[in-house]
């Protein structure tokens, strides 16, 4: 009966020292300019595309900066898989174009300008 205690005692302790190994990544922040952000329909489905993402705790899209702030853990993911993130939601990150299939699911007030997108109400310039 003292073996099979001795025994628990060891595997539990043994249990506590491996789980008190484990290091949980270093968070990190990073700017990504999004020069295709035309309105908050564009924010928004950046931002939700990031709520699923593994490693990503925070996504936050500015539209007048066309800038994206996004806080991440480095040992779940890096910069360069969000960026490609970013483009498979159909948007350009920093050097990275958008995936074409999704860019032309987007709506047509999320294209950019030159392809006949831009903001709904527009300022008319007399």
């Amino acid at each position: 009966m003292r073996i099979i205690q001795l025994v628990l005692v060891l595997l539990l302790t043994g249990a506590g020292v491996s789980m008190a190994q484990v290091k949980k990544g270093t968070l990190a922040t990073a700017k990504i300019k999004v020069p295709s952000v035309q309105c908050n329909m564009c924010k928004d489905a950046i931002q939700r595309y990031f709520l699923k993402e593994e490693g990503v705790k925070s996504m936050v899209v500015d539209v007048k900066k066309k800038e994206a702030t996004v806080k991440y853990y480095t040992d779940r993911t890096n910069i360069e898989n969000i960026k490609t993130g970013i483009a498979n939601a159909g948007y350009d990150a920093d050097d990275v174009t958008a995936n074409p299939d999704s860019y032309n699911d987007l709506p047509k007030c999320c294209k950019k300008p030159e392809d006949g997108g831009g903001p709904l109400n527009p300022k008319k310039k007399d």
